[in-house]
Parts: structure tokens; C-alpha cells; sequence
């Protein structure tokens, strides 16, 4: 549940609103009672789009915008309380091809939002990061790590009473634009072939609902510098294949029996498994009843921070939080786990 109290009046802004993230972040704000949403974002088209769904909510304003024009994030920022910062460039392939752009966004649009939000004395701010930030072995991830980094830092250097600002991983958000069930829903439309990278590939999994309910809560509960991850089920590839091709299948008037499964092997630099946290983590990090939160490696240099938590007990952390040392769904649970959350619904209905 989200928590009204916090929200209420507050001015939001939201970056990378036109993304899968971003609109649900969108979404879910404005079922609050904010004061106001400020919406940026580089996507022409979609942005005019969005602002004709947002009609009737006179708090939402929407605006052309890129990270990387730090004068411009200063402007937006102004009267600001809380940023919540869902801009990026997640393709691994794409950041891999083209670095610079990987940089130029994720490291150094993050450090003029940082810089921004200090300009304007901005109450929070919550970066929203990535698993592959954990051991990267990509642009995209080694980016997205540099990110988290700065958060950190930029929080070491506050002031008393200064900007708050702390970092969220994701796993993978099932159903956004860069997962794979969009791949294979269209694939089953087709009767097939359903591409599969290894059938020993595991990944933890979570809604776009509680994506976003991660980034809400964290950007309440940040005391600084932390790393929010949440806890999460773990499924295998293949079988949320197999779930969608039993479920999806008669949806297109085929035999799921006779739609293949074509093995074609990892990526290159994707990892068998999914890291939301790794060993040297462990040890300065604690389990709270939903999430873990790591902490800092460095001391803040300006105050000293109680990392406390209201309403939580905070437990030592006794391993890393890797996909391959969770168990995972069953079939059964996992297709449970898609109906319930509307994932496999036809793309028709």
C-alpha cells in the first residue's frame, strides 16, 4: 500500500516518464494527493501521447526534456520535493555498440540530476538502478553502477538537512518493453519458434506494480546513500516459456504441443543467473521485511547517519541475493504468480 500521508502534497518529478517505469511511476502518483507532477522526457511522440491520457488532472505537466541538459534539469527542479529518476539506457546490445551515448545518459545525465537537485535544495532523490549493476560484465551495467556510486557519494557530501539520496535495483520487470515476455508473447502469436537463450537460465522476477511500489517506498524509508532491493521469486526461463506457450498458444489457434522451443544460447556478457547483490555487499547490509538495504562502504563525510527504519527490525544479512541460490517457482506457482498479475492476459483482450 502506499503510503498517502507521505505524498500528500508533495511536487514529484518524474524522469523518463514516457518509459515502462516512468508511466506506472506516472500512474501511481497520481492516484495520491500530490501537489503536482512534473514529467520530463526525450520521446517526442509518446510524450504527446501521455499528455492527452493525463487530460483532467490539472497537477500533471508534462515536458520535453534530456537528462543530459543539466540547465534545463535545474529549471524543472525548481520548488521540487522529491525526484524520482527512471531515465535511462537499458539495452544492453545498444550501450554495448555506443558507450558514449551509455555514458552520457546514465553517468553523466544522473550527475546533472544530482547536481540539479542540489541547486535547488530538492528534498529526495531516488535513482532507480538495475541488477546487472551487481559484478557487471556490460556498458549498460557498468553505467548503471557508476550511477548508484554517485548517488552515494552526493549523499556522503549533504549536509545536515541536505538532499537525501539513495538507489533502487530492479530484477527483471515482467512485461516492460525490454523483458522477454513481450518477445514470446509475439513468438507464440506466430506459432513458434520460441526462442530460448539456456534452459538453466534463472531470473528474479517481479510486477511493474512492484517496481514501482519499490521506488515509492524507498524514496519514504531512504535514510541515505542505501541501496534498496527488493525480495522476489525466482522462475526459470524456461519454464515461463512453457507456461506461456501452454496458456498463450490456444489463444491463437495453436497446439502448444506443436510450437517449438529453439535453444540459441546466452547473449554476450549475459550472466546464467541474476545478481541483486553480491558478496562483498553481505556484510554491510540488512534484511527488512520486504527489501534489503545496503549501505554505504564509505562514511558519510558531514554527519553520521542511523541507518533505522520505522516499524522494521533490521536483521544482519547471511548471504548474497543471487538467483542460483534461491529456489525456484514451480510451473503451477508461476503461472498463479502471471494470472494473478494480468501477464498472461491475450494481448487482444
Amino acid at each position: 500500500m502506499i503510503d498517502q500521508a507521505f505524498w500528500a502534497n508533495k511536487r514529484v518529478l518524474v524522469t523518463g516518464v514516457c518509459g515502462t517505469v516512468g508511466g506506472e511511476l506516472l500512474r501511481q502518483l497520481m492516484a495520491t494527493s500530490v501537489a503536482e507532477i512534473i514529467g520530463i522526457d526525450h520521446n517526442e511522440s509518446d510524450l504527446f501521447f501521455l499528455e492527452q491520457r493525463c487530460q483532467g488532472d490539472d497537477r500533471v505537466r508534462l515536458y520535453l526534456g534530456d537528462i543530459r541538459d543539466r540547465d534545463q534539469l535545474i529549471d524543472r527542479m525548481r520548488g521540487i520535493d522529491i525526484v524520482l529518476h527512471a531515465a535511462a539506457l537499458k539495452h544492453v546490445g545498444l550501450c554495448e555498440r555506443s558507450p558514449r551515448d551509455a555514458i552520457a545518459t546514465n553517468i553523466l545525465g544522473t550527475e546533472n540530476i544530482i547536481e540539479a537537485a542540489i541547486a535547488n535544495q530538492v528534498g529526495r532523490v531516488l535513482f532507480t538502478s538495475s541488477d546487472k549493476a551487481v559484478n557487471p560484465t556490460n556498458v549498460m551495467g557498468t553505467s548503471k553502477l557508476m550511477g548508484e556510486r554517485l548517488m552515494t557519494s552526493a549523499n556522503a557530501r549533504r549536509p545536515e538537512g541536505g538532499t537525501v539520496f539513495a538507489s533502487t535495483r530492479f530484477g527483471n520487470v515482467l512485461g516492460s518493453r525490454g523483458s522477454v515476455i513481450p518477445v514470446f508473447r509475439r513468438q507464440i502469436a506466430a506459432g513458434g519458434p520460441v526462442t530460448l537463450t539456456d534452459p538453466e537460465m534463472t531470473r528474479f522476477i517481479m510486477t511493474l506494480g512492484e517496481a514501482v511500489r519499490l521506488v515509492m517506498d524507498s524514496a519514504m524509508i531512504a535514510r541515505g546513500g542505501e541501496v534498496f532491493v527488493t525480495k522476489m521469486p525466482v522462475a526459470r526461463i524456461a519454464d515461463l516459456a512453457r507456461v506461456m506457450i501452454d496458456t498463450l498458444g490456444p489463444c491463437h489457434g495453436h497446439d502448444p504441443a506443436k510450437i517449438a522451443v529453439q535453444e540459441i544460447g546466452a547473449k554476450p556478457g549475459e550472466k546464467l543467473y541474476e545478481e541483486l547483490m553480491n558478496e562483498e555487499e553481505v556484510r554491510r547490509t540488512v534484511e527488512l521485511s520486504q527489501y534489503f538495504a545496503v549501505k554505504p562502504a564509505f562514511r558519510a563525510d558531514y554527519q553520521d547517519i542511523r541507518y533505522d527504519y520505522p516499524g522494521e527490525t533490521p536483521q544482519p544479512c547471511a548471504k548474497a541475493y543471487n538467483s542460483s541460490l534461491e529456489p525456484a517457482m514451480s510451473r503451477a506457482d508461476l503461472t498463479d504468480y502471471m494470472t494473478r498479475s494480468g501477464l498472461l492476459n491475450d494481448e487482444a483482450e
